[in-house]
């Protein structure tokens, strides 16, 4: 067993997260990570409305009695969601852990902490977290640029950015980006982390509700089976290379592109698709680098199971024995 602050903080058996995932954060996942001893979280926004997200909350009570929570991501938009209301339906649904993220999350995080919830804010500089912690945030996951999604713009990956932030930040803090079995656990917990959370691990396991093609597509593809888009447009997202991502790489080379020249490519619509029906080149849609040590779609269980044990033997029979008295 590892225990850490951030399981006794939050009340789960392992140091293992399931971090919010736009259209695969959904119940069916998030109920076997709670049940195989991880903390899951429901993607509010995959959620249509406030009123859908209750239900699905419900759902997933109704398949776990184990700690879960919700994540609430903030992105600057025209017609922005309205955030209030699924904070109110979080608030009101009696959830006690909230994974927020992206831009200025003050307001939110306040409105929760006011209702005795637990936030996690996930971010990608050690100067965002150090920000986030002095709003009041429990805990801080901090995304390296190995990540899948939004890595931020200053490219700097787990190795240096965990123990950057550890060095500075005083509450427990998650490793986020690049890791999917026991060496990366092991390899967070000695750079200052007090645990991991996985995205694209999760994304391929039999609980997952995304098609079966996109799960063996991942196993099938290596390291180097991501795009950087949005990389122009200063908003840089990590996604799995397809022919629909290697066009919009092109249309950002020849320079001055605007999101009008490639918003019919990167239709958030099309990526739903992908996940549903299982053509991976049918639209955009988010994976990491850690791609390449995915082999394998277990459940949950044995997943989770299977990092855990093998990071304590590499604990004992590597390290106890690396050392000389």
């Amino acid at each position: 067993m590892i225990k850490t602050r951030f399981t006794e903080m939050f009340g789960v058996q392992h140091p293992i997260v399931q971090g919010g995932m736009q259209w695969v954060g959904r119940a069916q996942l998030v109920s076997a990570v709670a049940n195989a001893g991880a903390l899951g979280f429901i993607t509010a926004l995959t959620q249509p409305t406030p009123e859908e997200l209750t239900k699905e909350i419900k759902r997933c009570r109704e398949m776990t009695d184990k700690p879960f929570g919700v994540n609430l991501t903030i992105l600057p938009a025209l017609k922005p969601p309205p955030y209030a209301e699924y904070r109110h339906a979080i608030i009101e649904s009696g959830i006690k852990i909230v994974e927020t993220a992206g831009y200025k999350p003050q307001e939110h995080v306040d409105h929760f902490k006011q209702h005795g919830i637990k936030v996690i804010h996930k971010c990608t500089a050690v100067r965002h977290a150090l920000s986030a912690e002095r709003m009041g945030v429990d805990a801080i996951s901090i995304d390296g640029f190995e990540c899948a999604g939004h890595p931020g713009e200053d490219d700097i990956p787990g190795l240096i950015l965990i123990p950057c932030a550890a060095d500075k930040v005083k509450i427990p803090m998650i490793a986020s980006g690049g890791f999917g079995d026991a060496r990366g656990l092991v390899a967070a917990l000695a750079l200052g982390a007090e645990g991991i959370n996985m995205g694209t691990r999760f994304m391929c396991t039999v609980e997952s509700p995304i098609h079966q093609k996109i799960k063996e597509q991942m196993v099938a593809t290596d390291e180097r089976g991501t795009d950087l888009i949005f990389r122009t447009l200063h908003n840089t997202a990590r996604v799995a290379k397809n022919a629909v991502s290697q066009e919009v790489v092109a249309i950002e080379r020849k320079g001055g592109a605007k999101i009008e020249d490639i918003a019919h490519l990167v239709s958030g619509q099309r990526g739903k698709v992908v996940y549903e029906a299982g053509d991976p080149n049918h639209g955009i849609w988010s994976a990491g680098m850690v791609q390449g040590l995915i082999h394998d779609i277990p459940t949950c269980k044995d997943l989770v199971e299977r990092i855990v044990r093998e990071a304590e033997q590499i604990i004992r029979a590597r390290l106890d024995k690396s050392l000389v008295a």
